[in-house]
């Protein structure tokens, strides 16, 4: 039953709350001693994905899957890059379409199921490199999308990926969606449209007359955006169909390999359905635990090695022969 029911996050004194443990790291850290060399890679239709490597030398890998408008120079994604890196473990950040400071090819770009971009990395890096092993680190959508990779593969994934985690992981999109379009969530919804928005606007400028952003100033909630733009764009019927087919929750039965999810009881962005208790308690390679505090991809800590919770958690799971309850 791989519910861990003791989490060991504890808060600093002053960061219990959700919002601040969600907002202070954005707002006032800065990760140091992360190189990357940038590699670039084309996916089978004919659109680039860049790579960001920091590599340390060794015979390990973990590949790091970036959230909702992330790239491979947030905040959180150097951070664990570093924390991998210090652990004999090489690094890969990948930025998804049009997330690595250039507009992808293609009409399309980056969603939550987009899980034929994780695996056209995965596969990259084992037609050109030679890795004892690799783990896959995922946050908030990049968790998502890491869960639904290994789940729509279950024991047919390659033996060389050993272990997965991944933390704020919206598991059911639409309860999520929901949860967003709520009036405490307000500020972070205004950011992630005008967000979206530019990627439009780089869309529009790229292909004109394919896409359009009349009436944008309408769009107030997720599902409003999707329903709009990234269900037609990737073929979906609309933002529900998007929802449905693209959740990582349906996928976390067929999980394979020790798979960890760390999402925060109060964590603002997540609903109850994306905290999948019932999923873990039936599948003994899928470890669910729920700290108290950390907000939306926080788990703040002040320390001599400048590391935060998570990205501890991350090695020592990463390290073990076999998950501790």
């Amino acid at each position: 039953m791989p519910v861990i029911s003791q989490s060991s996050y504890v808060p600093p004194l002053g960061f219990s709350n959700g919002h601040i443990q969600s907002l202070f790291p954005t707002l006032f850290r800065r990760v140091k001693g992360v190189t990357y060399e940038r590699e670039r890679i084309w996916t089978p239709d004919d659109d680039f994905l860049d790579l960001d490597w920091s590599r340390v030398g060794a015979k390990r890998l973990a590949i790091i899957t970036h959230g909702l408008e992330g790239n491979s120079e947030r905040w959180y994604i150097m951070g664990m890059v570093r924390a991998v890196n210090r652990n004999g473990w090489d690094g890969l950040a990948w930025n998804m379409r049009g997330c690595s400071g250039e507009p992808n090819k293609k009409l399309r770009f980056y969603h939550s199921g987009a899980s034929e971009d994780l695996n056209a990395v995965i596969q990259h890096v084992f037609a050109n490199q030679e890795y004892s092993s690799i783990a896959l680190v995922g946050f908030s959508l990049g968790g998502n999308m890491t869960f639904k990779y290994l789940g729509e593969r279950g024991q047919e994934v390659n033996p060389a990926i050993v272990r997965a985690v991944a933390c704020s992981v919206p598991c059911d999109l639409a309860s999520g969606a929901e949860k967003m379009a709520r009036f405490s969530n307000k500020f972070y919804m205004k950011r992630f449209t005008r967000m979206l928005h530019e990627k439009i606007k780089a869309k529009m400028r790229i292909m004109p007359g394919r896409i359009s952003d009349e009436g944008y100033q309408q769009i107030k909630t997720f599902k409003e955006f999707d329903d709009r733009y990234t269900a037609p764009i990737n073929g979906f019927r609309d933002a529900d169909d998007y929802y449905r087919q693209a959740s990582c929750k349906q996928f976390l039965p067929n999980l394979a390999i020790p798979s960890l999810l760390v999402n925060a009881n109060n964590d603002p962005f997540l609903a109850e359905p994306c905290y999948p208790i019932e999923e873990a308690e039936a599948n003994p390679n899928f470890f669910l635990e729920m700290p108290d505090s950390g907000g939306h991809v926080g788990f703040i800590s002040f320390n001599k090695k400048k590391e935060y919770w998570f990205e501890s958690r991350v090695v020592s799971f990463l390290n073990e022969s076999s998950p501790a309850i």
